[in-house]
C-alpha cells in the first residue's frame, strides 16, 4: 500500500460523532519520575488547545499503577518488581493526576482509569462511548509507541475511524515514534489518518 499524504482529513471533517481521547497525560509521565517522558513537555501545548476547543468531547485515559511490587498477573508483576518506584505505595499520589492544564477541564471532560496499555481490555469504553453515539476517536497523548499504540489498534478493532494528532503525540523514543507514524499511514491508511493539530481544530464544528 502506496504511503498517503499526510495532514489531511480523507473521510470528510469532524463533527458531533467525535470525540477526544488523550492518553495518560498524567505527573508521573511529566515530571522527574523514571517513567519521565520528555516530549510531554514539547506536546503539552497541542493537547490543550484540543482540550480547550472540545473539552465536553473530551475523554482523558490515566494509567493506574500496581499497588506495590510484584503486584499483577504474569509479566506484570516482573514489571513492577522493576518499576517499583512506580508503584502506587512508593508514588506521590498527585503524579497519578492528568498535568494541571488538562486537569481544569473535568468536568465537562471526563477521566477513565485503566491498568494496563490498553483502554479496552476488560473495560467498559466501547459500551461508554457507544451510549454517546461516538463513531470518530481523535487520539494525542503518550506514549505514541506504548500506550498510544494499544488505543489506536483497539479502536480500528472496534471499527472507529481514529485520527492520530501527530504533533500531539509524545514518547521517550524518537525512532520508534517515527516508525509508528511511518506505519499508520504505510499499512493503516483505510482506517487511521494522521494529521496536525490545526487541522483538526480547522475541521471540528
Amino acid at each position: 500500500m502506496a504511503e498517503v499524504d499526510d495532514d489531511q482529513l480523507r473521510y470528510g471533517n469532524l463533527g458531533a460523532t467525535c470525540l477526544h481521547l488523550c492518553v495518560d497525560m498524567q505527573g508521573m509521565f511529566a515530571e522527574q519520575t523514571e517513567w519521565h517522558t520528555p516530549w510531554m513537555e514539547r506536546v503539552r501545548p497541542n493537547v490543550a488547545r484540543i482540550v480547550e476547543a472540545q473539552a465536553a468531547r473530551t475523554l482523558f485515559t490515566r494509567f493506574i499503577p500496581a499497588e506495590r511490587p510484584g503486584e499483577g498477573r504474569g509479566t506484570w508483576a516482573h514489571y513492577y518488581e522493576r518499576w517499583a518506584s512506580m508503584t502506587r505505595e512508593r508514588l506521590d499520589p498527585r503524579l497519578i493526576d492528568l498535568v494541571p492544564e488538562l486537569a481544569r477541564h473535568v468536568p465537562p471532560a471526563e477521566i477513565f482509569d485503566k491498568t494496563v496499555y490498553s483502554p479496552w481490555f476488560g473495560t467498559a469504553l466501547d459500551a461508554r462511548l457507544q451510549a454517546r453515539g461516538v463513531e470518530t476517536l481523535v487520539v494525542t497523548g503518550g506514549e505514541t509507541d506504548v500506550c498510544v499504540l494499544s488505543t489506536v489498534l483497539g479502536a480500528v478493532d472496534h471499527g472507529y475511524r481514529v485520527v492520530v494528532v501527530t504533533d500531539a503525540l509524545c514518547s521517550s523514543s524518537d525512532r520508534a515514534h517515527d516508525a509508528l507514524l511511518t506505519l499508520y499511514r504505510s499499512r493503516y491508511g483505510q482506517q487511521v489518518e494522521t494529521v496536525t493539530t490545526e487541522t483538526v481544530l480547522a475541521n471540528w464544528t
